[in-house]
């Protein structure tokens, strides 16, 4: 049983995507076709923003957010020591310094309580990370930010559809950076990412950076990059987002069962979900004690868990400078952090054989 079936997904919109992919390569609109616009202007209204800008993978949304607001060499920029590597070297290729702050224990968010303590003049942004699916206290994050001038830049990569207070996750901050990797809950045939704001001139800024720094040919006014979404992606995209609510909504359910089975498993802790967030459970993740023991006896059965994540920013090669700080939180639930199998079209039957193998592993 896989970690995600994506094969199950590619299944209901097949024919679609065929027919759209046709009409791509008849009118050979590769680069910046009607499907990406289409697509941009689609994904804003489901984010409940005014603008969503397509480029070529979730890192580069992060990092061209982060430069359209101007961060760069000599800025800090604050984000959680839980959290793909991804958001900490988008911070890094911009020329800033990333800044961690713990997780907090029980929901694996960053821990806004830590933020007062680090923030500073030389902060230009603030990181919130939409963690397995679950919104981070946006509106907690802000108040700190603004007290020193600092955007809110939230990484919505694993949130596509989730909200927090009625609010859906990319609406919460300043600008949001998200990624349709295949493997997301809104995931494409290959790499693709996404930069939602209801700041006008913030999105022309992305819009410019992703074309070369070019608003037309031959002209170059700015310093760019070529990071655009790819027609066809934006077909795949287009075919899964008319149908994101209901996977979603599955999701929901399939987390539901899995806290019921789960309930007799004492050694299993089970995810706990912050007062006002509606997830969508991009991941469902549980902690166990001995965690690489459990693990490969999961695979042995053929049970495609996961670990998200085993290593926490601070501790990986890339960022030996972060390895002097006390994250004790994330170092402690590293090793201990287990994804069950999770997808919309996960059958009852499944996850009552996952929890079978899970009891009979741990114990």
């Amino acid at each position: 049983m896989p970690l995600v079936d994506l094969a199950a997904q590619h299944a209901a919109v097949a024919d679609e995507v065929a027919a759209g992919w046709a009409e791509v390569l008849a009118k050979t609109a590769f680069i910046g076709g009607p499907a990406v616009g289409a697509f941009e202007a689609e994904f804003a209204a489901f984010s409940g923003v005014r603008h969503c800008v397509g480029v070529g993978n979730g890192t580069d949304a992060i990092e061209l957010a982060l430069r359209a607001l101007g961060v760069g060499p000599g800025d800090e920029c604050v984000l959680p020591a839980n959290t793909f590597i991804a958001t900490a070297e988008a911070v890094a290729r911009a020329g800033a310094t990333p800044v961690l702050v713990d997780c907090a224990e029980d929901t694996l968010l960053m821990d806004v309580d830590q933020l007062d303590a680090v923030v500073g003049p030389r902060t230009r942004a603030v990181l919130p990370v939409h963690l397995y699916g679950q919104t981070a206290p946006v509106e907690l994050v802000r108040p700190i930010a603004e007290r020193v001038g600092a955007a809110v830049v939230e990484d919505s990569a694993q949130s596509q559809g989730a909200k927090r207070h009625g609010r859906v996750a990319g609406s919460l901050g300043d600008i949001a950076a998200t990624s349709f990797y295949p493997g997301k809950n809104l995931g494409a045939y290959g790499d693709a990412g996404g930069i939602m704001t209801d700041d006008d001139d913030l999105a022309a800024r992305v819009r410019l950076l992703r074309e070369h720094g070019s608003p037309r040919k031959y002209e170059h006014p700015v310093l760019g990059f070529n990071s655009r979404m790819d027609t066809l992606q934006a077909v795949v995209l287009r075919a899964k987002l008319a149908r994101l609510a209901g996977w979603n909504a599955a999701r929901r359910e399939a987390a539901a069962r899995y806290d019921a089975l789960l309930a007799e498993l004492p050694a299993v802790v089970r995810p706990v979900v912050l007062d006002g967030n509606e997830p969508v459970w991009h991941l469902y993740v549980v902690r166990v004690p001995d965690r690489d023991r459990v693990l490969a006896g999961l695979h042995a059965e053929g049970i495609g868990a996961g670990i998200h994540y085993p290593v926490p920013v601070h501790r990986t090669g890339a960022f030996p400078d972060l390895a002097t700080g006390s994250f004790p939180v994330a170092e402690k639930t590293a090793g201990e952090l287990l994804s069950l199998p999770l997808f919309a079209e996960i059958t009852p039957a499944q996850q009552e054989r996952v929890v079978d193998v899970l009891a009979r592993v741990v114990r």
